[in-house]
Parts: structure tokens; sequence; C-alpha cells
């Protein structure tokens, strides 16, 4: 698969014949971005149509002299250009078009997949978050095909996401492309995201961009927050459900000039019953509550080019797990009955500055910087597990073309730094110290070529020195050819290099009675080789009209190998978990086909199968990944009504899952009652929301989790004996509660 990379990389020598272009951005009356404005040379057929931020491009010769820009409901415009110069131009409205009896809808796709990039990335719009029950960054991705989301075990309620099969630590996730969730924050940082705040998201497969940094391996989620001079005055959101989850979200937003505006975000939420549907003894979903504070501020000076967001937030997090009697009072560390607590604080603040040339708009520089203290104090039973992390990254961007528009580059530097604070041990028996401090500095450039037709490619590496890992190169690939009409054509390759957090990255384990063992004590990560893979990937997309309707079909297939790997070994004893440095082969592929198609205007289903072949070398022998299914089937029926007068409107989602059986950790050892077998059943998930939109400020839904109420028959193993030797609540490949239905209201002041 290698020579795909060398095969992209040959094409950078490619040089395309110089071709001059003129860009532009076109706003409304009110200064918005227009979308889908058609922009064309008279007496021409080279034309060009705004996109959603008002960008346009269009090819450009000295014998174009007038440029028509036309938008229903507005003025026709005609400009005369000289020179392939940089157009800003905002739209009249035209008083003569009388248009009170046409109802012109344009809206955009919830879910969408960029076409234009030669990265392969999908688009998750505001809508589509607003599906489901979502509470949090880990719970929005239900009604996405690309992402697997599994619950990591039977205490937390947390939710594990996965893409191209790989855990989340193989993925690179970003709060506007500022690494977010890494570190301390692996196991729960995605549940410390509100939904509400998130604008959009986008999730990249395969080996993404050198800029963000050489982290991820298997892909790259980078979330959008609200921008506070597009949000509204007032927003709440407030939330209940059966298993005794309330939550309430607010945003306050003020302009305070035409460049100055900010947003306060204050989201709490609370689960206070006690749920245990499985009479298992044991809470199904931790007692706990949270409040998180973020204030934001945005700058924009766009006739002078300056741009700026800073964030300051603040957050506690608390969960109380264990049996259903346990009082943390009473029998803390004590054997009068089990628990957990995981109590979390986390301060953090990140600014970013971007000044664009007025009279060189391609050419801009970028500085993007962020601190962050996260201090996560919890125990499991008698095991206690404590981490600091004191974290410092910056980065500097430059970015600007090569002759022309088609061909772009971005360089910089960027420096990251932690300090961990680790304690692993168990309560009066001490504890054992990991603490230690990573930094690294590197250098990166990545270069883009676009013909505005139909080729595009990425080309990047990134030279860094860490101080454990040491001095290494980073190469990324990406290319996208459309071959024709409808049809995209993607590859891509690249390298990631990573230090493994074993314990922050595997917290389920410590819900058990196993002991942790860390073999190989020869490297410097935990006595540990870093990670180290390869990630190869092609994409097909084809669009096309099926009974006069739009439909798509795609195929993606990846393959992850990894040069080295720090196994998580759960097959060579059920009262032991070994970490060490992979020896021999380990690999991951993934293959997915979809299929969308819109029935009718506002009626949209996505169907797509996914087949995984992930294998690794382990002490014992060659093994599935546990608790991986290898076979996913999925569907999501979404439908609308149009908007009626006043904003009134129906939604209806439904989310069908299909799990094929998953390979378990081995329990054969154990007594009879305490083993669970080599695999799991097959099982079917059903999710469904309906929302009623009853004027452009306020809307109500109501919805359900696991229709079907499908539960794991044994969650715990050893739940009759919590402080015995076969003790285990990690082996967790389904729903542990059964039905789940909620409601709640959005109310927002325009």
């Amino acid at each position: 698969m290698r020579y795909i990379y060398i095969i992209i990389s040959l094409l950078g020598a490619y040089c395309a014949q110089a071709q001059q272009t003129l860009t532009g951005k076109v706003s409304d009356e009110q200064g918005q971005p227009a979308a889908g404005v058609s922009v064309y040379w008279l007496d021409t057929s080279v034309s060009a149509t705004t996109d959603e931020t008002g960008s346009f491009e269009i090819d450009y010769k000295p014998e174009y002299i007038k440029l028509v820009i036309s938008f229903l409901g507005y003025t026709t415009d005609t400009l005369e250009v000289a020179s392939p110069q940089y157009i800003t131009h905002k739209l009249t409205p035209d008083g003569n078009n009388v248009l009170d009896a046409v109802n012109l809808e344009v809206k955009r796709k919830t879910l969408e997949r960029k076409k234009s990039t030669a990265l392969n990335t999908t688009n998750m719009g505001h809508g589509e978050l607003l599906k489901a029950a979502c509470c949090n960054i880990a719970e929005s991705f239900e009604t996405n095909p690309s992402i697997d989301v599994n619950f990591s075990d039977a205490l937390t309620g947390s939710r594990q996401i996965k893409m191209l099969g790989l855990t989340s630590p193989y993925l690179l996730i970003a709060e506007e492309n500022i690494p977010a969730v890494r570190g301390a924050s692996q196991a729960f940082g995605l549940s410390f995201i509100p939904g509400t705040w998130v604008e959009s998201i986008q999730i990249t497969k395969g080996a993404g961009p050198v800029i963000n940094g050489y982290e991820s391996i298997s892909g790259q989620i980078n979330y959008e927050l609200l921008k506070p001079a597009n949000d509204d005055p007032f927003f709440l959101n407030a939330y209940g459900s059966t298993d005794s989850r309330f939550e309430v979200n607010t945003h306050f937003n003020k302009k305070f000039s035409d460049k100055w505006s900010s947003t306060l975000f204050v989201h709490g939420n609370a689960r206070v019953g006690k749920n245990d549907m499985n009479d298992d003894g044991f809470l199904d979903n931790p007692l706990g509550k949270q409040i998180n504070i973020m204030n934001r501020w945005q700058y924009n000076d766009l006739e002078k080019g300056w741009v700026s967001f800073m964030n300051v937030r603040y957050m506690r997090d608390e969960k109380q797990a264990g049996e259903v009697d346990f009082d943390p009072d009473r029998d803390k560390f004590t054997t009068n009955h089990w628990g957990s607590e995981i109590n979390t604080d986390k301060l953090d603040a990140s600014a970013k500055l971007g000044y664009v040339w007025p009279d060189m708009p391609w050419q801009s520089v970028g500085v993007q910087a962020a601190v962050n203290w996260h201090n996560q104090e919890s125990y499991f039973g008698f095991r206690t597990y404590d981490i600091e992390q004191k974290s410092a990254y910056s980065n500097l961007i430059f970015s600007s073309i090569i002759n022309n528009s088609m061909n772009k580059f971005s360089t910089g530097l960027n420096f990251t730094y932690d300090n961990y604070g680790e304690f692993v041990g168990m309560h009066d028996m001490g504890t054992t110290d990991y603490s230690r401090i990573d930094n690294s500095v590197g250098a990166f450039f990545e270069y883009t070529h676009d013909n505005n037709t139909d080729l595009s490619y990425v080309i990047g590496g990134r030279v860094d020195y860490h101080n454990r890992l040491g001095a290494f190169f980073t190469p990324r690939a990406h290319l996208r050819y459309n071959p024709w009409e409808g049809g995209t054509f993607r590859a891509s390759a690249g390298r990631g290099k990573r230090a493994a957090n074993i314990f922050a990255e595997n917290q389920s384990l410590f819900g058990s009675s196993r002991d942790l063992m860390i073999m190989n004590a020869g490297g410097k990560v935990y006595g540990l080789d870093p990670e180290i893979a390869w990630n190869y990937g092609v994409s097909f997309v084809q669009s096309f009209p099926l009974f006069n309707k739009n439909a798509e079909f795609v195929v993606d297939f990846y393959r992850t190998d990894f040069q080295n790997q720090v196994v998580v070994d759960l097959y060579a004893s059920p009262q032991q978990a070994h970490f060490y440095n992979l020896d021999g082969r380990s690999y991951a592929n993934s293959l997915q086909v979809e299929f969308n198609l819109e029935l009718t205007h506002h009626f949209n289903i996505r169907t797509a199968y996914k087949y995984y072949d992930i294998k690794t070398d382990y002490m014992t022998g060659t093994f599935e990944r546990p608790l991986q299914a290898k076979n996913r089937f999925f569907t999501n029926i979404a439908y609308e009504t149009h908007v009626g007068d006043g904003g009134k409107q129906w939604k209806f989602d439904f989310t069908y899952n299909w799990m094929g059986k998953q390979r378990l950790p081995y329990t054969g050892s154990n007594p009879a009652e305490y083993q669970m077998g080599d695999y799991s059943p097959s099982f079917s998930l059903m999710n469904a929301q309906v929302t009623r939109t009853f004027s452009s400020v306020f809307e109500a839904y109501v919805g359900a989790e696991n229709l079907g109420n499908y539960q794991q028959k044994r969650a715990i193993v050893g739940n009759d004996d919590p402080f015995g030797p076969y003790f285990d609540t990690s082996i967790i490949y389904g729903p542990i509660f059964g039905q789940m239905y909620y409601a709640g209201i959005r109310f927002k002041i325009k």
C-alpha cells in the first residue's frame, strides 16, 4: 500500500499550466455570506457559484471585462474588472421583484460529504446534532454511519467512539483545529463538550493534514463552536429522561459593536435517581452532576483583515458508580459495598488570531494558542487513580499561493507541552508514580494543488522532536480525481506516531480485579515504545438521479498497519491485563458501503454496511480485536414537513443499528458461572425522535433510545462477589439498560 503514497507524492512534481483566477466574496444586504449566488463573465459560458461562506473563484482572462453577479430577489449587478483582483460585493434587494406568492427554500444537508476537497471529509451541521438526545459530543454520532458508538464499561456510562475500527485515542479530536481530547481527558473528554455549544463537526477519514500534529492515525474529528457574531441573543435547552437525567443549557449573546461580540455558555446536568434495570445490584448509569461554563469572544475587522476568537472555560464533573446500596460517606474503601467516584476539574483558555492581507486575500497568517489544566481524582473499589495534566499548545501558520490560486501552501511551527502527575495504586498499599513531562516542537509544510475542476491533491510533511520519542518525520498525502460527472475518487496515505497513555485510555479496566501488568519495560513511555502506524485508504462516491430523485453511492476502504503498537492483552488471563510492545503483526481493515436516497423533498434515507477485519498478534496467538463487531448495518430515516405559517413544522427521525457478534476477552479459566464464552450474540438497536417546531423561536421534542429494549444479559462478571478474583465490569458489548424515553424544549430570542 505504500506505493499509493509514492504515486501521490510523484504528483507533486506535476506543474499545472498557469491559469489566472479571480476570487471574491458576496454578502447580502445585512452583511451575511450569500450562498448559491451566480457569478459569470458576460457573453461567455465561464461561471461559478458562491459557497456557504459567500466565496467564489472563477477563471480569468484579459479579454473578460464584465462580471455579472445574479441572485433571485436581488438586483443583477455587472462589474467591470481590469485585473484578477479580489472582489467584495454586497447584494441589493430588488424592490421591483415582488415575491409575495413565491416561497424560495434553500436547505443545506445536515450531513454532507465535501465534494471539492482532496480529504475524505463529512460535515455534520448543527441540525444533525438536534436529531437525537445530543447532550454532549460523545452522544452526537448516533445518526452518523462513519462513527461507531459503544459503551466503554458497565460503571461510568461513558461512550467510546471508534472510526475505521480503532478507538478514539487513534483519532485526533480538535476544537476549532486545536487538539482538545487527549492525554488525561481521553476516557471522558467528549462528555465534557455540550452538544448545544457546537455549530458543526468535520469528520475526516484516514491520515489527516499535518498542520494539526503527528498523532492522528485513523482520522480526525474537528468540532466548531457557535460564533458569537452569528449567535442569537438568548438560547435555552431543557432536557429530561426516564433514567433520571436532567440538563439545562443556556447561551447569552451580546454584540458590543460591529467588531466585538461575546457569548456566555452555561451548562448543567445531573442524574439524581438510581436505576438497576437488569437487577444485578449495580447502577446502570452513575449518579452525578456537571457544571460547565464558557465565555467566548469574537473580534472581526474584515476591512483590515483581522479576526480573532478567545475562550475561557471551567468545568466540574462528579460521578458515583457501583452497587446500588453504596454510600461513599459510609462505604468508601470498605468491603460493605463496592463503589467508585470520579471527580474531574478542568480549566482552559484558548485564543486564535488571524490576519488576511487586504490586497492579497489569498495570503494569511494565524496563531493558535491554548493552555489547559485537567485534574481527575478517582477510585474504583480499593484501586485509586489520580491524574493531573497541565498543558500548553501553540501553532503558527502561514498560508499563501505559488503563482496562482490553484497552487497553495501552508507552513508553520508548533509547540506542545504536557506535565503529567499520574498515580496508580491500591488504598493503604501504596501507589506507583508515573509522573512525567512531555514536550515537542515541530515544523510542517503542506502543498495543495486544485485545478478547480477534476483534480486536486495535498502533499504534506512535518518534522518533530519529542523529548521521549526523539526526532521523526511524518508524511501525509491526499488525492481527489473526478473521472466523470457525479463521480469522485479519493486516495490517501500517511504515517502517525503517538505515546500511548495506557491508564488514562483504559480506565474501564480499573473496574475489575485484574492485575495491570506492564511488560517490555525498556522503552520511554511507561517502559514501552511509541505507537507507529501507516494508514492507507481509497474512496469512491457516485451521485446520480434515481427515479428523478437524488441518490448517492459510496465505497470506502482503509487499512491501518501498525509498525509498533502498545498491545492491551485481555486474552492471556481473565485475572490480568498485559500491556506490551507488539511482537508480530497488527492491522485494521475497514470497508464501508453506503447508499443514500432522497425519496421526496425532505424525506431522506441513509444506509450503510461496514465490515471490519482487525487482528493482532498476542502472546497466546492471533486474535480479533475484542469487543469489535465484524459486521454492522446502519439505517437512518429522516422526514420533515414543509415549514408552515409562523415557522411551524414537524420533524421525524429514526435510526436502526445492527451489530454482529463480537469477540469477547478470555474468561475460559474462570469457574463456569463466571465465564462469558468466546463471542457475544448479534443484536439490534433502534432510536427515534419527533420534534415539533411551534414557531421560529420555540420547539419541543420527544424521543426514545433502545426501542427494542435490548439488554446485555450479563453486564458484570462476578457481580455477586465484587471484591473477589473474578469481578469485571469492562466486558460490555451492548446496552445494559432498557428502553429510555426523553423530552425537551428549545427556546431562543432572535
